[in-house]
């Protein structure tokens, strides 16, 4: 009988010891390197997902948290089609609750790779609601960590006005000072001498009786304002540096210099039309859906879209253009077109613009008179491989051999020729 219990007794011992390791197996988070994983994290999930915020899929921080079934995690995360596929009742209910998006299969991440990725998502997760309960955050109260603007100037005003009455007191002070003296006959009264009256103006009457001096002042006078006249008669609708605030802080130093973005991604009609045009608001989007989403300057593209970030849906009753300030202004008898100077000349954008991609806030590099141009003219070698000039060729072909040449041969034809 004894023997039997012992033997019950070790029995039970392994079973409750595999019981514990299987139950701390399956309801343990996995754990991994959360330094690897947030490399991986940024290199492969950035694009659809965030930790604390919906974009194209999911807030991952409350989804990774809430499930802790990490086997079942891995498999989704390489490959979830396959579940799908298998008709997994939890992979088919993630697939319909977000419309049956597919989400990008990740069979080259290993095991491994993916634990790294789950244990930085809840650790930054983690991190993130510890800040917002922390005092200071969001939603809680601020102790106050100094005086008031308001005491602080009532301070100064009390040390000047003090500093004012001891002035006035110094001197009332002094002056009794002086009278009890003089009353005790110990300072004598200063006899009253009377002064000459004198002319003040002496010297500069003695000067304008100079004829050769006055001669030479006004002739210096009419230079000087003939020089300034002609200045600025010839700065005349000149605004070189003129920078306006713009509606929307777009620095092109960062996405121009930094990011090094070609400037007809976002100006694309330079190459193909008279204007470079306005960058549409759903150029910007192309990135800024998912890119510095809680910057205040990228609210303003929503605002004027009518775009929540939360839904990612438009509502096209709150959207509204955006009054953009136009800063290089040519006046109305003079004609440029982009399309000949990018296209046709393949000029840089820079050579009329400036550095761009330095500029924080764009601003006018370049002039932009007539003199300025025709110096650009007179410089710039033309590219003799270009059609347009292939096309003249033909032309003086025809003509020298008395044929035919219509006008729009020459080019007649074109918008520009009469619409400016």
């Amino acid at each position: 009988m004894r023997s039997f219990s012992l033997i019950f007794k070790q029995f039970s011992r392994s079973v409750f010891l595999i019981a514990g390791f299987a139950f701390l197996g399956f309801s343990a988070y996995a754990q991994g390197d959360a330094a690897k994983g947030e490399a991986l994290f940024k290199a492969k999930c950035t694009t659809c997902h965030k930790i604390d915020q919906q974009v194209v899929g999911p807030a991952l921080g409350p989804q990774l948290t809430e499930e802790t079934d990490d086997k079942y995690l891995i498999k989704w995360i390489e490959n979830n089609q396959a579940l799908i596929a298998a008709h997994n009742p939890k992979a088919v209910a993630i697939y319909n609750k977000f419309n049956q998006s597919n989400m990008t299969v990740f069979t080259e991440l290993s095991d491994a790779d993916v634990t790294n990725i789950i244990t930085y998502v809840r650790a930054d997760w983690k991190d993130l609601q510890a800040k917002k309960a922390a005092p200071g955050a969001a939603g809680q109260p601020v102790a106050e960590t100094g005086p008031s603007d308001l005491v602080i100037f009532a301070l100064i005003g009390v040390i000047i006005l003090a500093f004012i009455i001891i002035l006035v007191l110094n001197k009332v002070i002094t002056t009794l000072e002086r009278v009890l003296l003089k009353n005790h006959g110990l300072v004598l009264a200063e006899p009253e001498v009377e002064k000459e009256p004198v002319d003040r103006y002496a010297t500069i009457k003695k000067l304008a009786k100079n004829k050769k001096l006055v001669f030479f002042v006004i002739l210096c006078g009419v230079i000087a304002s003939s020089s300034w006249t002609w200045v600025i008669l010839w700065n005349t609708n000149v605004h070189t540096g003129y920078q306006p605030v713009q509606p929307i802080k777009f620095p092109h130093d960062l996405h121009a210099g930094a990011m090094k973005i070609d400037c007809q991604y976002c100006h694309s009609g330079a190459y193909k039309s008279k204007n470079a045009s306005i960058p549409s608001l759903n150029i910007c989007m192309n990135c800024h859906k998912v890119v510095k989403t809680e910057s205040p300057e990228i609210h303003k593209i929503y605002d004027a879209l009518g775009y929540d970030p939360q839904t990612q849906k438009y509502d096209s009753t709150k959207a509204r253009p955006i009054q953009w300030i136009r800063i290089h202004n040519l006046p109305d008898f003079a004609y440029f077109n982009h399309s000949q100077h990018v296209k046709v000349a393949k000029l840089r954008c820079q050579t009329c613009h400036g550095p761009v991609e330095t500029m924080k806030e764009v601003y006018q590099y370049s002039p932009l008179t007539m003199k300025w141009c025709i110096q650009c003219h007179k410089r710039t070698q033309v590219d003799g491989n270009n059609p347009y000039y292939a096309n003249l060729e033909q032309v003086h072909k025809l003509l020298s051999e008395k044929k035919p040449v219509t006008e729009a041969l020459m080019g007649g034809i074109e918008c520009g020729k009469c619409h400016y």
